[in-house]
């Protein structure tokens, strides 16, 4: 054991093995001695180690899903091991602080729903079942807030961890995280009927709401573990105040940041380049400032995200009231880093068509946040034909599908 205990590399190798044998027990009570070498290996294991094993994995052809599903097990036996997080100390409205007084947050409304379902699963009367009811869609309502913590995670955290390599996080937890977005969903489809019997609908919280909840203080559970004391070891202070900067463009979950960190002047961005306005970019059919080329490009009634060839995002357009949030973060971040896993396949293999020719656009509209989204995909191609990346194209449709007739006159015409 000394030798596991004085070397990482030993210990990680170790750490994959235990891992691979609790994955081969299929949800089974892990063998006592399986659990004893796990607790004496985590006296010396930090997060980066268990960081490092999943991205090990992962590298020798382990499918993303199936660390997903060994992650619960890990994790259940880490719980009975790990008692209290370790402490990470930042000030009130650092990245970290947020994110964990939003893991505090999300807690109490976990056991809000759940003091809720278990009133119902105990079948009350009617008017404590229908008190139960109410309880149960205001915490899920409050619980939806999880997206945002989701979005500012996957979008902020993860890019900035895999400039230091660490790319397993992203996959595994990204996945993770799909997963408790379906099944919020299907809670809400359940609590927005109200043809279900009481037993459908006590079934229905054994088979939904329970492992919705479930997964979701797991997540708190591997964040507060593992990634967060991760991410506090490895990011600058610099990477930590572009987080805080670009944090807004998704929002809190149901807590306000603090406001006593500032970020260090050292990592203000500096300011634009001067462009002289006589120094024009002169095209086939024109010239523009490229001044003018941003005011062009952030007063089209587009979003837009472009890709280089080599598959790493290089521009995203500025207009307001952007459909998909956008952060500088991604900039330099490979497309496929940027995706939830289960959707990385689509996009790769549209790159990949693109890429050999095989196809010159794409094309998807989706029903999003009430609105209905147009998102298009060309290949950027240069005179020869040689491909220079990906264009994304995303338009909010709705306004325009409501069109009907005429309208020949300025508004103030009429």
């Amino acid at each position: 054991m000394t030798e596991i205990i004085d070397n990482r590399a030993h210990r990680i190798r170790v750490l994959k093995g235990i891992i691979q044998r609790l994955h081969e027990s299929q949800g089974a009570a892990p063998p006592e001695e399986v659990k004893a070498q796990l607790k004496a290996l985590v006296r010396h294991t930090d997060a980066t180690e268990i960081a490092a094993m999943e991205q090990e994995l992962i590298a020798e052809g382990m499918p993303v899903d199936e660390v997903r599903a060994m992650c619960n097990l890990h994790a259940e036996v880490l719980q009975e091991i790990l008692v209290e997080p370790p402490g990470i100390e930042t000030l009130p409205g650092h990245p970290l602080d947020t994110f964990h007084r939003e893991n505090e947050a999300i807690q109490v409304q976990a056991a809000e729903m759940r003091a809720a379902v278990d009133v119902v699963r105990r079948r009350p009367g009617p008017e404590e079942l229908a008190a139960a009811l109410d309880r149960w869609r205001r915490a899920y309502q409050e619980l939806m807030d999880v997206e945002k913590h989701y979005q500012r995670k996957e979008n902020l955290l993860f890019a900035r961890l895999e400039k230091y390599g660490i790319t397993g996080p992203s996959r595994v937890m990204w996945a993770k995280d799909d997963e408790i977005r379906q099944l919020l969903k299907r809670v809400g489809r359940i609590i927005a009927r109200d043809d279900l019997t009481l037993d459908e609908l006590v079934e229905l919280i054994d088979t939904t709401a329970d492992p919705a909840l479930d997964e979701i203080e797991g997540m708190v559970f591997k964040e507060e573990q593992i990634l967060l004391p991760m991410a506090a070891a490895t990011l600058t202070d610099d990477d930590w105040a572009d987080i805080w900067r670009d944090a807004p463009e998704y929002g809190w979950c149901l807590v306000e940041p603090g406001e006593e960190y500032q970020p260090p002047e050292a990592a203000s961005p500096p300011p634009a380049a001067e462009i002289p306005a006589e120094r024009s970019i002169v095209f086939p059919t024109g010239a523009l400032t490229p001044e003018q080329i941003r005011g062009l490009l952030t007063a089209l009634p587009v979003d837009l995200t472009f890709v280089d060839a080599d598959d790493r995002v290089r521009y995203f357009s500025e207009g307001a009231g952007r459909i998909f949030a956008r952060s500088k973060t991604i900039l330099g971040r490979k497309v496929q880093h940027c995706h939830p896993p289960g959707s990385v396949h689509v996009v790769q293999k549209i790159v990949d068509d693109f890429r050999e020719g095989k196809r010159d656009h794409a094309e998807f509209w989706i029903e999003f946040r009430g609105r209905f989204v147009h998102i298009r995909y060309f290949p950027v191609r240069d005179g020869a034909g040689t491909y220079l990346g990906t264009l994304e194209v995303t338009q909010d449709l709705t306004p325009l599908r409501a069109l009907s007739g005429e309208r020949r006159l300025l508004d103030d015409e009429a």
